[in-house]
């Protein structure tokens, strides 16, 4: 998320209102906050596991919040608290709040020429939703959210509800409060019941003339390309890719963080774990591998009865 105007890193320092120790100064200037993967110039992140704190030192971030002394890399500066996690939530907190709605269509909303707004639909706070749209009924929009020109979204989705993401704490979960946004580009189409979750800080986008069937998942911060068709009752993970022209049909679970290259084709019941090859290459089964190997595989399968009363019948002879 980038905010409006740059702040110090006296002024974030203030809004963490928690003892905090600055390592570079405190004249900094800071134009949003991000987490370590999705990271920019002038972007605060934070790190609190030894496992990422090499990463989230050599990230693009500008500032770092973390738990951990040690030196400054050049060009940074480092809030070094007993909570990055928490102090985090208080940025995003303050610069993104709830802001509670009293109206069916917000008055900050912009809505384009020749859009259909249908019975029952929620738009939300400085949503904004582009021309020649049909937004069927009982549609949520959160806060935030961005739709472009010819888009048709059917009854009952949900769109730009919170992250899930937590961290566990000793004895509960702890949230990780989402201050990103949805981005559906032009010529998309959802289908009835889908629910697109909102970026933790950075955007999930939708891209260009992209279509879903019912009842899509799609996590938080994930990236759509242009021209796929998403089958119904998809699940997809956050922070995934898929490029253009990707093909996933029913049923089909994608892991987080994984790149679906441009034009695969995933079969029905499927369920991605790793990353795919592309061009045009189909993929099936649980883990999810060459479709023509998984029949080979699931072919010798169904033999595999016939065989072991054969090896049985031999044994006794």
């Amino acid at each position: 998320m980038k905010f409006e105007i740059t702040y110090t890193i006296k002024q974030i320092v203030e809004i963490i209102g928690s003892p905090a120790r600055v390592l570079g100064s405190l004249e900094t200037s800071v134009s949003g906050i991000n987490e370590i993967h999705m990271v920019e110039p002038g972007d605060i992140t934070f790190v609190d596991h030894p496992k990422y704190y090499q990463k989230a030192l050599e990230s693009k971030a500008t500032t770092i919040i973390i738990n951990k002394e040690t030196d400054c890399p050049e060009g940074k500066t480092l809030i070094i608290t007993d909570d990055p996690f928490r102090d985090y939530n208080k940025i995003v907190l303050f610069f993104r709040k709830f802001n509670p709605s009293n109206q069916q269509i917000s008055s900050t909303a912009i809505i384009g020429k020749n859009t259909l707004i249908m019975p029952g639909c929620f738009i939300g706070n400085h949503v904004k939703i582009g021309e020649n749209c049909i937004i069927h009924p009982n549609v949520t929009i959160y806060d935030h959210s961005i739709i472009g020109n010819n888009v048709s979204i059917h009854a009952n989705c949900v769109i730009g509800a919170d992250a899930y993401y937590f961290k566990k704490r000793l004895e509960k979960w702890d949230k990780m409060y989402s201050c990103g946004r949805v981005i559906i580009e032009d010529n998309v189409e959802l289908g009835a019941l889908c629910s697109i979750d909102r970026g933790v800080s950075g955007d999930t986008i939708i891209g260009e003339g992209t279509k879903f069937d019912n009842q899509v998942q799609v996590g938080h911060d994930t990236q759509i390309g242009k021209h796929c068709l998403i089958g119904s009752q998809s699940a997809i993970a956050g922070v995934t890719v898929i490029e253009d022209e990707c093909l996933i049909w029913a049923k089909v679970a994608i892991n987080k963080d994984l790149v679906i290259k441009k034009g695969t084709v995933v079969l029905a019941t499927s369920a991605l774990d790793k990353d795919t090859e592309g061009n045009g290459k189909v993929y099936f089964g649980i883990p999810a591998e060459d479709a023509r190997k998984k029949w080979r595989e699931l072919a010798a399968l169904r033999q595999l009865p016939d065989f072991m009363k054969e090896v049985r019948k031999k044994l006794k002879e």
